[in-house]
């Protein structure tokens, strides 16, 4: 028994397989387990700056009030 594959059957099948990646994907990114792991990787692009020095910013600083 041999069975044709036609144009229509592939592209629906492509469909699914796509769906069923974007339902695994956002099932994965919304897991609960991630937050923790999602809130450092928010923080990466400020990996790189230095912090301020606030010792000598409270050196000049008057406390008069």
């Amino acid at each position: 028994m041999v069975i044709e594959m036609s144009t229509g059957m592939i592209r629906g099948l492509g469909t699914v397989v796509v769906f069923v990646a974007f339902v695994g994907l956002t099932l994965w990114v919304f897991s609960a387990k991630r937050k923790a792991e999602f809130a450092e990787a928010r923080l990466l692009p400020f990996a790189d700056e230095t912090q301020p020095d606030t010792t000598q910013a409270s050196e000049t600083r008057s406390t008069r009030p």
